[in-house]
């Protein structure tokens, strides 16, 4: 099997594990503060490192990481059902990985995919139980059908952090440097906050979180990525500023202006990181 055979099967293990991030936080989302909630998202934040370190290796091996979202088991009208989804959806990545290994001769790479296989047996074990959890709590669907200013304003920000968690992510693998790798990665981060705040408000307001994003830049060169970073930065901070300004709700205004200043020190971040160019 050759690199680019490699790269593809790893593409598709990135698609795979996207997929299981979203799927998971908005079952987590959905279903308010609790400790079910927490320890799923803390699942997601694993899935995520997954995502991170398979991405890695596709840029090791010269090729471009698939930020494409793979497919989601999505419905079912109670957390229950939610957590049989998500047991599927581990099954399915425990025999993709499966196969993977099977495939792929390269000795590092199937190491990774072994150490990842470990983590994927160990969450289909934790759904399992998390089944038979929100039964016996009768956990309940927490998201209503409010539609108004202000959940479009939140869904909004959902889709832009989604978007730019995406595109700081990707451009961080095509950093010169160490510095700017890990630069981009901690926006990435921040901005996943920003999402989960924006998403936990949508669902306290009765409001039903889309998980969507709009299309990523992917400029050729650094420069022109960090110049595309710096220009939705300064974007969506005059759209936070304009939104809080607008809405009556004190709670997700002062929330609003958190998430505005955050995004005018990434700004900030992103010219210091292009001076170094």
């Amino acid at each position: 099997m050759n690199k680019s055979q490699i790269v593809a099967l790893l593409n598709k293990d990135i698609e795979g594990e996207h997929a299981a991030i979203i799927q998971y936080l908005a079952h987590a989302y959905a279903m308010g503060e609790g400790e079910l909630a927490c320890e799923i998202e803390a699942i997601a934040r694993e899935e995520m490192r997954h995502l991170d370190w398979l991405a890695e290796a596709v840029t090791d091996l010269g090729g471009t990481p698939s930020f494409t979202r793979g497919k989601m088991r999505q419905g079912g009208k109670t957390v229950t059902a939610w957590m049989k989804n998500d047991v599927l959806a581990e099954e399915d990545a425990i025999k993709m990985y499966r196969d993977h290994i099977r495939l792929i001769k390269d000795v590092k790479i199937k190491r990774l995919l072994e150490r990842i296989l470990s983590d994927e047996m160990s969450h289909h074990g934790d759904f399992v139980g998390f089944v038979k959890e929100a039964a016996e709590e009768k956990l309940k669907d927490l998201r209503g059908e409010r539609k108004d200013k202000l959940t479009r304003v939140l869904d909004w920000g959902i889709e832009h952090e989604y978007t730019v968690i995406l595109q700081y992510l990707l451009h961080s693998y095509a950093a010169p440097n160490e510095k700017m790798r890990n630069e981009l990665q901690d926006q990435a981060i921040n901005e996943m906050q920003h999402m989960g705040w924006l998403a936990e408000k949508m669902v306290g307001r009765g409001g039903h979180p889309h998980m969507e994003h709009t299309k990523i830049e992917r400029p050729k060169t650094v420069a022109k990525m960090l110049d595309a970073d710096i220009k939705i930065e300064k974007q969506v901070a005059s759209a936070y500023d304009k939104a809080a300004k607008e809405i009556d709700d004190r709670k997700v205004r002062k929330l609003l202006t958190r998430i505005r200043d955050h995004e005018l020190y990434h700004i900030k971040v992103f010219n210091d990181l292009k001076k170094t160019l």
